[in-house]
C-alpha cells in the first residue's frame, strides 16, 4: 500500500494517487516548494536530500521501491515521497513544511 495520508475536515485518509487529487492547488495553480534560507526552488530530490541531511534527517529504507523516505532520530516523523519526482505534489510539499518548520514554504508557481 502506498500513497499519502491527507488530513481534511478532521479526518485522515490515504490518497493512493495524490498526483491526481492534489497536483494542482486551489484555482488550478501549480505549487512550488521554496527553501527559505536561500530562496531556491526545490527542483530535484538531490537538492532536497542535501537540505534534509543538513537538518539531521536520514534516509529510511523500508523496502518499498516506489518511495523515498526520511527519518529524524529526534522525532517520530517520517517524510515519504514518491520516487518519481514528477509525482511530487503539494501534499508532499506541505508534509515537508510541517515537519521542517521555518525551512520551507509552498508558493503558487
Amino acid at each position: 500500500m502506498s500513497g499519502v495520508w491527507v488530513f481534511k475536515n478532521g479526518v485522515f485518509r490515504l490518497v493512493e494517487n495524490p498526483q491526481g487529487e492534489a497536483s494542482e492547488g486551489r484555482h488550478g495553480k501549480r505549487k512550488i516548494l521554496v527553501h527559505l534560507p536561500t530562496g531556491e526552488v526545490v527542483n530535484s530530490y538531490a537538492f532536497l536530500e542535501r537540505i534534509l541531511f543538513s537538518l539531521g534527517w536520514e534516509r529510511y529504507y523500508d523496502g518499498d521501491p516506489d518511495l523515498y523516505q526520511f527519518h529524524k532520530h529526534s522525532s517520530i516523523d517520517l517524510i515519504s515521497l514518491p520516487k518519481d519526482f514528477s509525482k511530487f505534489n503539494s501534499i508532499n510539499m506541505y508534509d515537508i513544511v510541517v515537519k521542517t518548520p521555518n525551512v520551507f514554504h509552498v508558493r503558487d508557481k
